[in-house]
């Protein structure tokens, strides 16, 4: 059966059926519980946002803080997976990977490749990206084209309630290391999600709205905008299609190909700064492999080339929003006359 609820609430009921139906499933990381010294369940924040809170009392022993030390936590969850336990880590923000990064892309990434198949590393990282929540330069970034450039690593970013939980299963029950980047504007946004446990397969890309004038391919929150911009788009009569990648990696090329073999024009929405982002990745292949059914240049609406704004406004003008969005495809719909 499905209510409404956040994409806080899927990512902790996920979680939580998960724990339920397997042991060796933990969480760990900054603020899930109480440190020492502390009251306990009393003091178990769920981490910065909340995202894992009530998961303490329930499994005695499972839900862990640490201390402030991401290359030591997180080296701890990697080693524990190798192990045989799966444990979910909690990187607060994915601006923090700075801290941790060796773990992740030296050793976690390359174990399965290393030992010829024989070795494999179930962990998952939570983490928080994205601007919106006026957090500054250091707690801001979307740095999902960094993880998506290393082989070895799968890369999720849901951008609703529904995937969320069915990513969040998918992931933990995955043998492969996850980044699972949770964009923070999202958690209260609210989505029909079942009660019960389903999995989304990772490298399949959703069709959130169909179109036969242009592609719009938008990552985790950029979704929504997307949404908002070809609604106002759908007015002006321009047809617009929408493709919500939700794993970055593995990537779903071929729903982007055949939509853009259809419409012969593609606007790539992404938050990322505009070099090597997942836009400039996703462009530059379509251009490659389908070429020749493009009836425009591919455009991209990416932040700029500068660390996010802590100002109000600027911090505003930083993010993609309907209107560049809509702007993107009035011109490739337009090029040409």
């Amino acid at each position: 059966m499905a209510r409404s609820i956040t994409y806080r609430e899927a990512i902790n009921e996920a979680l939580a059926q998960e724990m339920e139906r397997d042991p060796r499933v933990i969480v760990m990381g900054e603020d899930n519980a109480g440190g020492e010294g502390s009251p306990g369940e009393m003091d178990a924040w769920g981490g910065v946002l909340g995202v894992t809170k009530g998961l303490y009392g329930k499994f005695p022993g499972r839900v862990m803080d640490t201390p402030i030390s991401e290359s030591a936590f997180i080296g701890a969850a990697i080693g524990a997976a190798t192990g045989g336990l799966r444990p979910v880590a909690e990187l607060m923000f994915i601006d923090f990977m700075g801290v941790c990064f060796d773990q992740i892309f030296n050793q976690a990434a390359k174990f399965r490749y290393m030992f010829g198949g024989k070795a494999v590393t179930p962990v998952v990282i939570r983490t928080m990206w994205g601007a919106g929540l006026r957090a500054a330069a250091q707690h801001s970034q979307s740095l999902l084209p960094v993880f998506t450039h290393v082989p070895g690593l799968k890369v999720a970013a849901p951008s609703n309630a529904y995937d969320a939980k069915g990513l969040m299963i998918a992931s933990i029950r995955d043998d492969d290391p996850v980044i699972f980047a949770e964009h923070k504007m999202l958690y209260d946004t609210v989505a029909e999600v079942p009660q019960e446990s389903y999995t989304i397969p990772f490298g399949e890309a959703n069709i959130v709205r169909e179109g036969s004038d242009v592609t719009i391919v938008a990552i985790g929150r950029m979704v929504g905008m997307a949404a908002q911009a070809a609604d106002e788009l759908a007015g002006s009569g321009i047809r617009a299609e929408i493709i919500d990648p939700r794993t970055t990696s593995p990537l779903d090329l071929d729903t982007i190909l055949e939509s853009v073999e259809t419409t012969g024009r593609l606007v790539v929405v992404d938050e990322s700064n505009p070099r090597c982002s997942l836009a400039s990745d996703i462009g530059a292949t379509i251009a490659q492999e389908a070429f020749g059914s493009l009836r425009a240049p591919i455009q991209m609406v990416t932040g700029p080339h500068t660390p996010v704004p802590f100002s109000d406004s600027l911090e505003d003008l930083f993010i993609p929003d309907p209107a560049k969005i809509a702007g993107a495809v009035k011109r490739a719909v337009d090029y040409g006359g």
